[in-house]
């Protein structure tokens, strides 16, 4: 890995900064103006795409993907350079933001058509939306934890580089598939090849199932991985020259 790359540095020191700053002035409202709402929600702004990837929602969060972004970014800098790995990174940040509100809307609508259905006003759904309450007859027919998941992705931000460090992973994984990866958890080290798809296989398993554990926005981080092994393997697979 060696010393960080001057993309990398870049990419880091903006994503404390946006971190940092939020915590020191909380009155500028940054963190709900930056973070990616739902495009339903009253708080949702077209640019939260880009800007939620620079927002993150505690230390930890930041320090994990930022280790993964110096710890595997690196190579692929060298290799790519500096232009070529930021258009890469931006756009794993973006499409996984794009296709985690896809998911969400898809997920979304399909509750508010049952609603629909069953004879709920779009008032009344409004009113669950605002204030979380509603007509406890519904709970005959829908349960109560898809009401409070239809309301939790109404009101619930993204946060975090987490997509865009998935669609690093990727590409280190296609560009250097042979290199061990030492896990804190699990002292054996293992081949990037074998590691990688396992945890993306995981997030999906955690994503289409109920047992997530914690506020982890599963298909961010599917998106970031999708979209970073189509830029990766049309790189490999065309050779493209450095962009200066």
């Amino acid at each position: 890995m060696g010393r960080i790359t001057e993309a990398v540095k870049h990419l880091v020191i903006i994503n404390v900064l946006f971190f940092i700053i939020p915590q020191l002035a909380p009155s500028l409202g940054l963190q709900s103006m930056f973070a990616l709402y739902f495009p339903e929600s009253p708080q949702f702004g077209f640019w939260q795409f880009a800007t939620h990837m620079f927002m993150h929602g505690g230390f930890s969060h930041i320090l994990f993907n930022m280790y993964g972004l110096w710890a595997f970014g690196t190579p692929l800098e060298q290799m790519w350079g500096k232009n070529k790995f930021i258009f890469f990174y931006l756009s794993a940040g973006l499409g996984a933001g794009i296709i985690y509100t896809l998911v969400n809307y898809y997920q979304f609508n399909s509750v508010y058509e049952q609603l629909i259905k069953i004879g709920v006003s779009t008032s009344d759904i409004q009113q669950l939306l605002t204030t979380g309450s509603y007509n406890s007859q519904i709970l005959e027919q829908i349960s109560e934890t898809t009401l409070s998941e239809f309301y939790a992705t109404y009101h619930t931000p993204a946060v975090g580089a987490s997509g865009a460090i998935y669609g690093i992973l990727v590409a280190f994984g296609l560009s250097f598939p042979n290199a061990k990866l030492a896990l804190i958890f699990f002292p054996v080290p293992i081949a990037a090849k074998y590691f990688i798809p396992v945890i993306i296989l995981g997030d999906l398993f955690f994503g289409v199932t109920k047992y997530s554990i914690g506020n982890v926005a599963h298909f961010a981080h599917i998106g970031g991985a999708l979209i970073g092994f189509i830029i990766a393997w049309y790189w490999k697979q065309n050779q493209f020259k450095r962009w200066n």
